[in-house]
């Protein structure tokens, strides 16, 4: 597999994991970082060895978002930046996508879930989608995938007042499979589901994938390319240009 400082990757009986691993910065996610991540897909996609692809994060988080500071300094110019590369490859991945967040999961370190195929989370971690808070919109076709999954009234309230919800709620709003007592145990809850789809055949698993999501496949295409144009133009605004560096100010105090 493809190793950064950042990204690293191990495979072992058809199952792959990737970890994000930038802990001390709660595993905020760099330009750099998602071009890391982008081709960590388009390899295990390639792989024939590579059956089921799990991510997940270290330390006491999954990821908090995007490093502000780098955001800030190189922000995505268009559909081909390596964020929106990312997101495309996820949302394109034909193979099992699992999910184990083992902790604090921001912005993007929970619209990325909405493309994975089981998600496992640790009792106690923190979600929030702060965008609109942020005078950013969403992203990562999370406008059309979120309702379909919980509902427009609990996708409104998530996306518009951005306050943060726990895994329990997550779990009875039917959007993750389960909830670990510790990072260790979500992580072997991940591996447990990898490993029995791994153990599938694997075209099977991967016609079974396709249908389950080519209802809303075209339509979630046009949202992430959407949601991207919308996402570079607000992000150009000093609104929002001032909440992100406000933002950043309160991750460095630790709050």
């Amino acid at each position: 597999m493809l190793d950064t400082q950042e990204i690293v990757t191990e495979a072992r009986d058809g199952v792959a994991v990737a970890r994000i691993r930038r802990p001390e910065k709660k595993n905020a996610l760099t330009v750099a970082m998602y071009t890391a991540l982008a081709a960590v897909l388009k390899h295990a996609e390639a792989d024939p060895e590579i059956r089921v692809l799990v991510l997940t994060g270290s330390g006491d988080s999954f990821t908090s978002g995007n490093d502000i500071v780098d955001f800030l300094t190189a922000p995505p110019a268009g559909e081909n930046s390596p964020v929106f590369q990312f997101l495309t490859g996820l949302h394109r991945f034909e193979k099992p996508l699992v999910a184990a967040v083992n902790g604090l999961a921001v912005g993007i370190g929970v619209t990325l879930l909405l493309h994975c195929d089981m998600v496992y989370v640790r009792a106690g971690a923190r979600l929030q989608l702060p965008f609109a808070n942020l005078g950013l919109c969403p992203e990562a076709g999370s406008s059309v995938l979120l309702p379909q999954r919980i509902g427009y009234p609990r996708a409104a309230e998530l996306l518009l007042l951005g306050e943060p919800f726990s895994p329990e709620q997550a779990l009875a709003w039917g959007l993750i499979n389960g909830v670990g007592v510790d990072a260790e145990t979500t992580l072997d809850l991940a591996l447990a589901a990898a490993r029995r789809l791994a153990a599938q055949p694997a075209a099977a698993a991967r016609l079974t994938k396709a249908l389950l999501k080519e209802p809303e496949a075209a339509r979630v295409s046009e949202a992430i390319a959407r949601e991207a144009r919308h996402f570079v133009e607000l992000l150009q605004s000093p609104r929002a240009r001032a909440a992100l560096e406000a933002f950043a100010g309160q991750r460095t105090a630790g709050s």
